[in-house]
């Protein structure tokens, strides 16, 4: 069982998150009703670790390659796109449209170990993956301990 170290600033950014997604949802598309289609929304992702590098997914489904774009400036990874409205259905003048459409942008702040010049990115049935390896120098290594000669 790992032992982790507790952070209660951890606790009050997750709960600044889950704030700021509370009053997007909210108030999006108040006002005039082709807001509704165009409501801001952002792809869920996940990121995870492991010793070689960081690996960042987003769930990005519907949205074509050409219509995302990844930057990395300043140690931030940045991700804008658009899923665009392809077609409605409409039947006996009836509208239902539960997808939200629209532009959408997310930055992260990089750790400094992250080797800029050798990320990847690929996009496979709606799952954008970022892989950014780590610098070697950030690698965890083992140091032998000697014995001293006599």
């Amino acid at each position: 069982m790992a032992i982790i170290r507790w952070d209660p600033f951890r606790d009050m950014m997750a709960l600044r998150d889950k704030m700021n997604r509370l009053f997007e949802d909210t108030f999006a598309g108040r006002g005039d009703e082709p807001s509704l289609l165009q409501r801001s929304w952002v792809p869920s992702v996940d990121i995870y670790e492991n010793e070689h590098e960081l690996v960042l997914t987003a769930e990005v489904p519907g949205i074509d390659e050409k219509d995302i774009e990844i930057k990395v400036e300043d140690n931030t990874l940045t991700i804008k796109g658009e899923r665009k409205m392809e077609n409605e259905t409409q039947e006996e003048n009836y509208h239902r449209i539960e997808r939200s459409y629209g532009a959408f942008f997310r930055s992260f702040s990089l750790p400094h170990y992250v080797d800029h010049d050798t990320i990847k990115a690929e996009h496979i049935n709606g799952i954008l993956t970022i892989t950014m390896p780590k610098k070697q120098e950030a690698k965890t290594r083992t140091v032998k301990i000697l014995k001293p000669s006599t």
